[in-house]
């Protein structure tokens, strides 16, 4: 039996669907159809008598980890993305175990790592002052430093102001020019370089990781019920 095509169907291009997904902010869908084209592509392709864990497998979970490494995850990021309110550190933020999952795919991982970023871009600037003050713990000198510096520029700032430097531009250009290379000198003798870089080393990684495995939610997730 051929049954007629409806002409009251209404078919929309696939295109056309994702974008109204994303600007609806139904992003988990698409996580989710992502997800399972990769399920039923690797579904078609595998071998029965294959291993449960085929080395074609883990080639291409190699690939998406090393895809990470040549992108730039904060392509899609403003500067209203930390204007708004801090999503939750236990349901939004971390979650629970159902929320991680590999990505199945580079552009899976991309399309998460985004999205991500410019929902938890003020939990991630967060943590990434929690590691830099762990550094600076680890590393006293740094911290001395840093005090120091900030201590010398609110000192020039008080004597600019009592002193009305602003009347004689060329001598206040002048103690701006030493005070920036005392500056400087601090901080390259008492080593904050390497505290910044070990803060930074470890909040990008732990970034890309979390935005890459963390499942995309609802753009407005409901609230909890309250008891009557």
């Amino acid at each position: 039996m051929v049954f007629s095509s409806n002409p009251l169907a209404l078919s929309v291009p696939e295109p056309a669907f994702e974008k109204w997904l994303r600007d609806t902010g139904y992003l988990e869908i698409l996580d989710h159809r992502t997800s399972s084209a990769a399920a039923a592509a690797a579904s078609t392709t595998a071998d029965p008598n294959s291993s449960p864990i085929p080395v074609s497998g883990l080639f291409s979970r190699l690939v998406t980890l090393l895809s990470l490494l040549t992108l730039n995850p904060f392509a899609k990021l403003t500067a209203d993305d930390f204007s708004g309110d801090t999503p939750s550190w236990s349901r939004s933020f971390f979650g629970f175990c159902g929320s991680y999952s590999f990505p199945s795919s580079p552009s899976q991982a991309r399309f998460r790592v985004h999205e991500n970023i410019k929902r938890y871009a003020r939990n991630y600037a967060y943590l990434f002052i929690l590691f830099f003050a762990c550094a600076l713990y680890k590393m006293p000198l740094a911290l001395v430093g840093l005090i120091s510096c900030l201590a010398l520029w609110d000192f020039f700032k008080f004597s600019s102001d009592k002193w009305g430097l602003d009347q004689y531009p060329l001598t206040r250009q002048c103690l701006l020019r030493i005070a920036q290379c005392a500056t400087a000198v601090i901080l390259i003798f008492s080593n904050v370089q390497m505290a910044l870089f070990c803060a930074i080393s470890v909040s990008y990684a732990g970034m890309m990781l979390h935005a890459a495995f963390r499942k995309l939610t609802p753009a407005k997730q409901p609230s909890p019920a309250r008891g009557k």
